[in-house]
């Protein structure tokens, strides 16, 4: 445990030091443990398990673009992601590791007290146990206080779900060296910092928020005190809505009936407008995402060097609530987003959720933008008093190197239009928790901006204006 966050900082900066780490980039064809397949063009580790890179073809998708073909992560294994939490002084504070991840810009950040494939924690690897892990299997001490498989990126995984878990222990727990005890509060503040609580620490958060209460007051947040009473009210159990929980339940179903995607994997090999060249696999016009070998050391892992393919995005995403009084009481606009990968083919988003360097023309204007989604120009064009959080957040970074997405709360003026296209609604802070514990709801982005917005400290960030 920590007195302040000084004396936090310190430890995590001696935590980064304190072992040996290199990334290396490398040619696919040159990972260790991995091949290209000779039939399909595959990559495939020699074990048969962990993840493949396979090519993914989209038909009849119900977006601006109809059809397409990619690679896309396949890994059929329920990973776990933990937390586990104890009193002390009566105050509950959470495990959590100072962890390195080869997609890290960082390469540290605070993770789960458990982050692990089932490859990794069954030890096909061979390596060291997965320290904590028997607090998270069964037969296990302890009261769960939260428990869901939830998905993943789904734009870049095919049907991935990790079980999201926190657990209560009054045991003795031993601190190992990389470890720390966090109370919320310190949480709350560090999810300010850019690039130091990782994705998967988050998404489990998304399952505590529902524990916290907002700071109200004149000057507590953002020097407005009506927008801090719209947000409290946003969070209470029976506070005014737009719509019930039961007709948000029903414009998400019908958004379901809606939805024509079909999807079937085909040969990596032969996806179209993608090209392996020069040891990678990359868009022909060198857009969306680009995958890469990397080779990677780290003393202190379960295994302490290994090779592997890693998906790379070719620009930083923009993820965004937008917000509108409502009543007086905050409503978050939420998008039933159809998810290339996601296990229902659809799920609750965020209001804006892409890579906005997607949808610029070349610099050549040989080649334009198809479907500029709904809201991006709004959030784009946020004046710097309607931006009510703001801060650039690593996504997952074992299977994703250097992806960072920009998170923000945007809120409208009154005259923004109420009405919305029927793929959008408008939700509370209160409703959105809701379905937090409901697997194939709330997509990864969207639980990740709710933790970050229900952790919001007393003191935010100031915001900063929005680039294109």
């Amino acid at each position: 445990m920590f007195f302040d966050i000084a004396e936090f900082h310190q430890w995590f900066e001696q935590r980064c030091t304190a072992h040996a780490y290199k990334v290396s980039r490398i040619p696919l064809d040159r990972l260790d443990g991995w091949s290209l397949e000779a039939d399909s063009g595959n990559l495939v580790h020699r074990s048969g398990r962990f993840f493949s890179v396979q090519g993914l073809e989209v038909t009849d998708s119900g977006r601006a673009v109809e059809a397409w073909q990619q690679p896309i992560i396949v890994q059929p294994e329920h990973g776990i992601l933990g937390i586990l939490v104890k009193e002390f002084d009566g105050v509950p504070h959470c495990l959590l590791q100072a962890k390195m991840e080869p997609g890290n810009v960082n390469l540290v950040q605070l993770s789960p007290t458990v982050q692990a494939t089932k490859s990794n924690y069954t030890r096909v690897h061979g390596g060291r146990p997965v320290p904590y892990l028997e607090h998270f299997v069964a037969p296990r001490g302890g009261e769960v206080l939260f428990d869901a498989l939830q998905s993943e990126q789904a734009s870049w995984f095919l049907a991935k779900r990790n079980r999201n878990m926190i657990v209560r222990t009054d045991a003795d727990v031993p601190v190992l060296d990389d470890f720390c005890w966090l109370s919320f509060d310190q949480i709350a503040e560090l999810l300010q910092n850019d690039d130091l609580v990782n994705m998967d620490t988050r998404t489990v958060l998304s399952g505590a928020v529902a524990l916290r209460r907002p700071t109200t007051g004149p000057g507590t947040r953002h020097g407005d005190d009506t927008f801090d009473a719209a947000l409290a009210g946003s969070w209470q159990q029976q506070g005014r809505s737009l719509h019930n929980t039961v007709e948000l339940l029903s414009w998400f179903t019908e958004a379901k009936g809606r939805c024509t995607l079909e999807r079937r994997l085909v040969p990596l090999a032969g996806v179209s407008n993608w090209s392996h060249r020069d040891g990678v696999v990359a868009h022909d016009e060198d857009r969306h995402f680009t995958v890469l070998g990397v080779n990677v050391e780290a003393s202190n892992r379960e295994v302490t060097g290994w090779s592997q393919p890693m998906f790379a995005p070719r620009s930083q995403g923009v993820i965004a609530f937008l917000a509108k009084r409502l009543d007086g009481v905050l409503h978050l606009l939420v998008q039933a987003r159809i998810e290339t990968g996601a296990l229902d083919r659809i799920e609750m988003a965020p209001t804006v959720q892409c890579q906005p360097a997607d949808y610029t023309a070349d610099p050549f204007g040989t080649r334009q933008p198809a479907g500029r989604p709904p809201y991006l120009d709004t959030v784009l064009a946020a004046t710097p008093d309607r931006i009510r959080f703001d801060a650039v957040q690593s996504e997952e970074g074992g299977r994703f190197y250097h992806a960072q997405s920009r998170y923000l709360l945007v809120e409208t003026d009154d005259d923004f239009p109420l009405e919305t296209p029927p793929d959008f609604a408008w939700m509370t802070v209160r409703q959105l928790i809701g379905f937090v514990g409901y697997g194939s709801h709330l997509n990864v982005e969207a639980r990740s901006l709710l933790t970050l917005l229900g952790f919001l400290p007393a003191a935010a960030r100031a915001p900063q204006p929005v680039a294109a």
